[in-house]
């Protein structure tokens, strides 16, 4: 199992990482313990979750639900020493908190109530899972409005909650810290703070990235690059659009596409068009659609993890057959013709 070493920390992560959010809502908590063993037989020794899951939908009265899944599970198999587990506090939002977001009281609470559900000791990645002050992401880049922005209040907010950080890694209850759903500018911020202040680095930041979303290959790679910061890719088939299981429009039952609709906005006629696409340069090689996006996804030079979720466990084992599927160059080349014909589709 290859692995990458997160920023410029001493943490060595699989460049696979077994998402988690259904756990809890459409993936009943004992096939979820069953996907974690299932993912450590295979050598993924890396999880993600956050406080806001399970999602499809996310609600408030069930927030620490999938943290009290994986909590249960470290609680049975006595095997927390095998894992390094990654969890998120929520920015502002009425999920937590009463939409205060996050603040040195906020913080320290959230990385307490993750702590006890995850009956553990210590996180070893602990993201703030959107900013204080916004976010361009979850498709929100059609409407963003930065200049609505208070720089004072931002500036104000990063020191109180970096301080808050330091307080708690010297308490030995986080290793590292990210981010998620973050901007270019906002990383490059809390890393001038960290260095300005001895405060924790944001090693990692937790953005949508897959072959039908590529924002993060302009301003975000090179911060990557100069800053020493390392991509967790979430979404890494388009919330399943790249299985071609909504071809045709196919709803299958149970699948994300049949509880929400439109995948949060990613379903559209440019979507489904890239997507067939994909499919198509896929099959013209004799591959699998699943094994290329991931493959490709995992070979970026900024990649620190591929984040992947299953709801079943036949979902899961499809997924880890091909871990070790690699692109040739005519597959390179053929993804790269495809995204000229087809960018940025949603």
């Amino acid at each position: 199992m290859k692995l990458e070493k997160l920023g410029k920390s001493d943490l060595e992560v699989p460049i696979w990482c077994l998402g988690t959010m259904t756990f809890g809502n459409q993936t009943p908590e004992a096939d979820g313990h069953a996907q974690i063993d299932a993912a450590l037989d295979a050598g993924l020794t890396f999880m993600d979750t956050a406080e806001m899951y399970p999602v499809n939908p996310a609600k408030a009265e069930t927030v620490g639900g999938t943290e009290e899944i994986i909590g249960n599970w470290v609680a049975k198999s006595g095997r927390r020493n095998d894992v390094l587990i990654a969890t998120k506090i929520v920015g502002p939002s009425q999920l937590a908190r009463d939409g205060r977001g996050i603040d040195a009281e906020t913080l320290r609470e959230a990385v307490d109530c993750s702590l006890r559900r995850l009956q553990t000791d210590v996180i070893d990645l602990f993201q703030l899972h959107w900013p204080q002050r916004g976010s361009y992401h979850f498709r929100q880049h059609w409407t963003f409005a930065p200049e609505e922005q208070d720089r004072a209040a931002t500036q104000a907010n990063m020191e109180e909650v970096m301080a808050e950080m330091a307080r708690i890694r010297d308490a030995g209850k986080v290793r590292h810290f990210g981010t998620s759903n973050e901007s270019a500018w906002g990383m490059t911020r809390w890393n001038q703070l960290a260095a300005e202040t001895g405060g924790p680095r944001m090693e990692t930041v937790q953005n949508e990235y897959s072959l039908l979303c590529r924002m993060y290959d302009t301003d975000m790679a090179e911060m990557s690059h100069q800053e020493e910061v390392s991509l967790l890719a979430y979404s890494p088939l388009a919330a399943g659009l790249l299985t071609g299981k909504y071809a045709d429009g196919a709803r299958p039952e149970g699948s994300r596409a049949s509880i929400n609709g439109d995948l949060g906005g990613r379903i559209t006629p440019r979507a489904e068009a890239a997507t067939e696409a994909y499919i198509a340069l896929a099959a013209e090689h004799g591959v699998d659609p699943v094994h290329m996006a991931l493959a490709w996804a995992a070979e970026r030079p900024f990649m620190g993890s591929v984040i992947f979720g299953a709801t079943t466990m036949p979902q899961l084992q499809h997924i880890l057959s091909g871990m070790e599927f690699k692109l040739t160059d005519e597959l390179r080349d053929g993804i790269a013709s495809t995204y000229r014909d087809h960018p940025l589709p949603y």
